[in-house]
């Protein structure tokens, strides 16, 4: 059985079978996502997760407590 993933962007758990898995042709480390929003975000938009506020690791005031 496989265990469940974290998602890279806004670290929610992701159920085995769900979400998708990104390569990185760089360096061979794997990204996975829970949703599309989740992968275009990071991928295509290039946001970090501490600036977008529906992620988990979004900073308000701008230091981490």
């Amino acid at each position: 059985m496989v265990g469940t993933q974290r998602c890279s962007f806004c670290e929610k758990d992701i159920e085995p079978g769900t979400g998708s898995a990104f390569v990185q042709t760089k360096d061979g480390s794997v990204l996975w996502f829970c949703s599309n929003k989740c992968k275009v975000a990071r991928l295509k938009r290039r946001m970090k997760p501490r600036a977008t506020k529906w992620s988990k690791g979004f900073q308000k005031g701008g230091k981490a407590k």
